[in-house]
């Protein structure tokens, strides 16, 4: 039996997605640690305390929990977590010696939790695996107008150096580490994420519209994501204004809350302007099990990012039988075949992508061949897949450094 120490100092699992610092690696942490916890292992992710209420410790289930601990004021932006790292440190070390825990491995996640995974592994001299889900230096690249802050270029270069290995989801981060961080490539692991394929998995259109309060007669397309410029929903509102003869075509947003606001409000200042304000809809933030009736109620999903570490809702997405339309970034190069389960776009140009989304929509009516192709390829990549490559590398890792000890 392994114990793990699953860090997340900014996201807590149980956040809603599509809020802010809410998306895939919620998801990801909340699965893993469940199934780390099925399989008789004890997972413990800690998190800060983001709302007052936020109880101490709540089970996810058998061996799995989520540790809230204080670590700078309740409303603190991303941007300002970092100074409070060390009092996150000191929390964590505070709970963990009250419970006399001993931790097998320290797993972090994004750069704010793996500048504390560097120390908490020094302190209890355990490996230290890092997962940063996204990378600065590849965002700026994939989208120049995007700014991050110079201390995590700096972090996330230092614990490309002091990890013991780092995990991705996909060759193509694999390659960003190498190219971007010069770390050599036997230093990292690939390890796709995975969907829930009880919770995602197709559902009767005309109910899911029925019960969402869609229209029966519409073509829709649907994303559900934070609201952010670096997701590039505008081209798809440009896609929807040049789509010939599709006026009865609606496009729903799902996700966003007071942080994105002016991204909001951005967009619908596009829609507006180009004729297509009626057509365009967002629901806010949902809890996650409601999004299999937004895929499934759906013609086509998109994902038009600049960049994604994996792509996780085009993943659930395919799970519900919906195909996906994407930008050619991340994990959707991976899993999505063309023609067959959706289609990829090369470009950000509108018209690419309003002639891919013509392609998968037809007439309109459901497409089975499709939509099977769809869920056949989710079918393979449950979360049971990732944890156990996860296992079978935290145990090399393990092995690893007590062989290096052994021979010190």
């Amino acid at each position: 039996m392994r114990h793990i120490a699953l860090l997340s100092v900014h996201g807590c699992p149980f956040a809603r997605l599509g809020e802010r610092d809410s998306g895939g690696m919620n998801v990801y942490l909340l699965q893993v640690a469940r199934e780390l916890g099925r399989r008789g292992h004890k997972a413990d992710v800690y998190t800060r305390v983001h709302d007052p209420n936020d109880p101490e410790i709540v089970e996810l289930g058998e061996n799995a929990r989520v540790i809230h601990l204080y670590a700078g004021p309740h409303g603190e932006t991303k941007q300002g977590l970092r100074r409070h790292i060390p009092q996150f440190i000191q929390s964590l070390s505070a709970f963990q010696r009250r419970g006399g825990t001993a931790y097998d491995l320290v797993h972090s996640h994004y750069w704010l939790s793996c500048a504390a995974g560097v120390e908490l592994s020094r302190m209890w001299d355990v490996p230290h695996v890092a997962t940063f889900h996204t990378l600065a230096r590849a965002k700026m690249e994939a989208r120049p107008a995007e700014r991050e802050p110079q201390a995590r270029v700096d972090a996330e270069a230092a614990v490309t150096r002091s990890a013991h290995s780092i995990v991705v989801s996909t060759e193509r981060e694999r390659g960003d580490l190498a190219r971007l961080y010069g770390l050599p490539p036997g230093k990292v692991r690939v390890v796709p994420a995975g969907v829930d394929l009880e919770m995602f998995r197709p559902m009767d259109r005309e109910e899911s519209r029925r019960r969402l309060g869609l229209p029966q007669e519409r073509i829709i397309l649907a994303v559900a994501q934070r609201i952010e410029p670096l997701k590039g929903l505008d081209v798809i509102i440009e896609a929807l204004a040049i789509m010939d003869g599709r006026e009865n075509t609606r496009f729903v947003i799902v996700g966003g809350d007071e942080s994105s606001a002016s991204e909001i409000a951005r967009l619908q200042s596009l829609a507006q302007r180009l004729g297509v304000g009626d057509r365009v809809t967002f629901t806010g933030a949902v809890r996650q099990d409601e999004l299999p009736a937004y895929y499934s109620a759906a013609n086509v999903c998109v994902l038009p990012s600049y960049y994604e570490s994996f792509g996780l809702a085009a993943l659930e997405s395919l799970a519900c039988g919906a195909p996906v339309v994407s930008a050619s970034v991340g994990g959707p190069m991976s899993f999505i075949a063309e023609g067959e389960n959706g289609f990829l776009v090369p470009d950000r140009s509108p018209r690419s992508y309003a002639d891919a989304i013509e392609s998968v929509i037809g007439d309109g009516r459901p497409n089975p061949a499709m939509a099977q192709a769809a869920r056949r390829t989710a079918a393979g990549m449950g979360w049971d897949s990732v944890v156990d490559k996860l296992l079978a590398h935290y145990d090399s890792i393990i092995a690893e450094r007590w062989a290096s000890a052994a021979g010190a």
